[in-house]
């Protein structure tokens, strides 16, 4: 199982900016036991985030990559596996966190699921719709048995993602007439030569959009309301060389109540741009770029800078993970599902895929 490196309470409900103080496991719970499945580049931002956490440990970490996981262990001074059942059973730990390639994250996340250990998957939720709704359908067994699982959208977390939010449901714009988001970013041919699983069906199950943007699809859906239509396409515009998958991509997304949000991405900037959103109501306006700005049509303005956190993961996966893993961890004796679990993964996966299905045919769904 090697590792993705692609990896930003109710729906209404709000994480503080201030949250990174949080006691991950509540006064006098025991240590919560950790083990990363996948050790590639982003599963070093989850050993981060659990060293960071009070009151969690990281016990193993497992690997079909032998050279990999060699390097994980060496790195964290844990115990390695090549097996996942083996580790389940020898080490027992109370989460396990999935960071392999796309199209292995339903086996072992169940695997896990059933075993009656809690969940961490990073994101997407996996590389079809039928393999997600495996993760569902487990999810919701697991639930009966009071195991959980959360689906790594850490940029819900942002600051600017929390304040958006905040002044949407408090109504600071108006009403909401519509929305513009975009994600122009850069790659290379060396960046999917690298790992060839980047760049195709099989491996990652697209490109730009279930790798890259689908952070930013998660939060335009999660700020502006479940989509209920889909106009797009996706295409190759610079690798098609070296990827069968899209590097570029142009949608229209409808939500509920007729609010449409216009979607532009690609791969083919010459350098990597902020993530923009940008969602317009009859008293003003908000502004996500590195933090969100409020302008209202009176002419008056607030900023909110977005927190700055230091690590050895890539700048592109954002400073929010740490709070995901605290708030996942916090939450684990509570009997509700974590809010951001399968059900809410797939809104961006079927988001996504209709893209795929109007671009390409159902057969990449």
């Amino acid at each position: 199982m090697p590792s993705d490196d692609d990896a930003p309470r109710g729906t209404s409900a709000h994480v503080g900016p201030d949250s990174g103080e949080w006691d991950a496991t509540g006064d006098g719970a025991p240590m919560v036991r950790a083990a990363v499945v996948g050790c590639g580049d982003v599963a070093t931002i989850h050993y981060e985030g659990i060293d960071a956490i009070e009151g969690a440990e990281l016990v193993a970490v497992c690997d079909t990559d032998e050279a990999a996981l060699d390097a994980a262990t060496r790195m964290t001074g844990t115990r390695g596996y090549t097996d996942l059942g083996e580790m389940l059973r020898e080490v027992r730990p109370d989460v396990v966190h999935i960071t392999t390639p796309h199209n292995q994250h339903a086996d072992p996340t169940i695997q896990a699921l059933e075993a009656g250990v809690h969940v961490i998957q990073e994101k997407p939720l996996a590389h079809t719709l039928a393999e997600g709704e495996r993760i569902v359908a487990a999810a919701e067994a697991a639930h009966a048995r009071g195991t959980k699982i959360g689906i790594c959208f850490q940029n819900r977390y942002n600051v600017s993602s929390q304040k958006a939010r905040e002044l949407l449901d408090a109504g600071a714009i108006g009403e909401v007439t519509g929305a513009w988001a975009s994600v122009e970013w850069t790659r290379t041919e060396g960046y999917y030569r690298a790992k060839p699983w980047r760049g195709t069906w099989e491996g990652s199950g697209g490109g730009l959009l279930i790798n890259q943007a689908i952070h930013t699809l998660d939060l335009v859906q999660w700020l502006l309301g479940d989509v209920v239509e889909v106009q797009g396409h996706a295409s190759t515009r610079r690798y098609g060389s070296v990827i069968e998958v899209e590097d570029t991509a142009e949608a229209v997304f409808t939500h509920e109540g007729g609010v449409a949000t216009t979607f532009y991405a690609t791969l083919t900037a010459p350098s990597t741009h902020p993530v923009e959103i940008e969602i317009v109501g009859t008293e003003g306006r908000l502004y996500v770029r590195n933090g969100v700005k409020l302008t209202r049509v009176d002419g008056t303005r607030e900023k909110w800078k977005e927190r700055k956190a230091a690590s050895a993961g890539r700048a592109y996966w954002g400073v929010s993970h740490e709070l995901f893993i605290r708030d996942f961890y916090a939450r684990l004796g509570d009997p509700e599902p974590f809010w951001i679990g399968p059900g809410e993964a797939m809104k961006s996966m079927r988001m996504l895929k209709a893209v795929y299905d109007q671009s390409f045919g159902a057969n990449h769904t």
